[in-house]
């Protein structure tokens, strides 16, 4: 017991003693990175996020729609500019909690918002394919992954903002650590679910097109299939899923390991594994909005219309009428 209060003293103690430290007076490997966070690499995600940040808000303005998606990927790179100005407060000095703090805690959950916005968009993609060719409803998916996702920001939140809170006091960070990976880790899940109903989808959709051809689809969107802006904005959707999973991947290893792990302490794996990784999954989707590439041909089904009598609703892109019996009538 004494010698458990000694280690702990000695913590807080090394600790107190970090926050007066300079580059002048102590070596960079006892500050809370053990190295100093590139100024340049650090700069140019700092302003290509904010470029992404500014595009996404031009886009909405300029198509209106897709609005939901574009208030999860503003959020998202909004967070990571100011996880990005904290790792410059630390290139500036790594001894500095606020900065360390800072940069952990939102570049930890910024993800979390950008997946919310790519589950937004499946739904739509398989009304334009046709919602026969799905397990489930288009309007099950975000149904059940935004709920899922807001279970894993709020851990993150939770965990981000416990681990704060020790360190300011001078605690172990430990248990609000393990909250922060446990959302980050049903981060991973609930995004290998999606990876795994989207290929279900896409194998379901061919297979069935092999036996029914053109039937197989819905015949409304068929002008929207089509285009180009479509089709290669399936590809980004796809390219930004995988790099968010493989980014979530790596920070649940990196944040498993604690703040004084051996992957926490790598700049060069967190360059390449965090910051490209996020800033390739957003870019391609400003290149690629959804609210520009489902603009050609995409029509909006009208509501059933009431008539006396009877109701009027649309089915397979042709209007048709039910009369007081239930009798469906061309």
């Amino acid at each position: 017991m004494h010698l458990l209060s000694l280690v702990i003293r000695e913590e807080e103690k090394s600790g107190e003693e970090r926050a007066l430290c300079t580059l002048e007076t102590c070596p960079v490997d006892e500050s809370y990175y053990d190295y100093r966070p590139s100024l340049a690499a650090n700069g140019a995600f700092l302003a290509l996020f904010s470029l992404s940040l500014l595009a996404f808000l031009v886009q909405v303005t300029l198509s209106k729609r897709f609005i939901g998606f574009t208030i999860a990927m503003v959020s998202g790179c909004l967070l990571e500019v100011l996880g990005y100005i904290g790792r410059i407060m630390s290139y500036h000095n790594p001894f500095g909690e606020n900065g360390f703090l800072m940069q952990i805690c939102c570049l930890t959950i910024a993800p979390a918002f950008m997946a919310a916005g790519i589950y937004l968009t499946l739904s739509r993609i398989v009304v334009t394919f046709g919602p026969e060719n799905s397990r489930i409803k288009p309007l099950s998916y975000p149904r059940l992954f935004i709920p899922c996702d807001i279970l894993s920001l709020v851990l993150q939140a939770l965990g981000g903002g416990m681990a704060s809170a020790a360190s300011h006091s001078n605690k172990n960070p430990e248990n609000g650590n393990h909250i922060m990976v446990a959302g980050l880790a049903f981060q991973v899940f609930t995004l290998l679910v999606f990876m795994l109903l989207c290929a279900d989808f896409a194998v379901r959709t061919v297979m069935r097109m092999n036996r029914l051809g053109e039937a197989a689809l819905d015949p409304t969107h068929a002008t929207l299939r089509r285009s180009m802006k479509f089709r290669v904005f399936l590809v980004a959707l796809t390219l930004s899923t995988i790099c968010i999973f493989v980014r979530s991947v790596f920070r649940v290893v990196e944040l498993g390991e604690g703040w004084d792990g051996a992957l926490i302490k790598n700049q060069t794996l967190f360059i390449v594994l965090e910051g490209v990784m996020v800033i390739i999954a957003v870019l391609v989707l400003n290149l690629f909005h959804p609210g520009l590439c489902f603009r050609e041909g995409y029509i909006k089904k009208p509501k059933a219309e009431k008539q006396s009598g009877g109701r009027r609703f649309w089915q397979r892109n042709k209007l048709v009428e039910v009369n007081e019996k239930g009798v469906v009538q061309d």
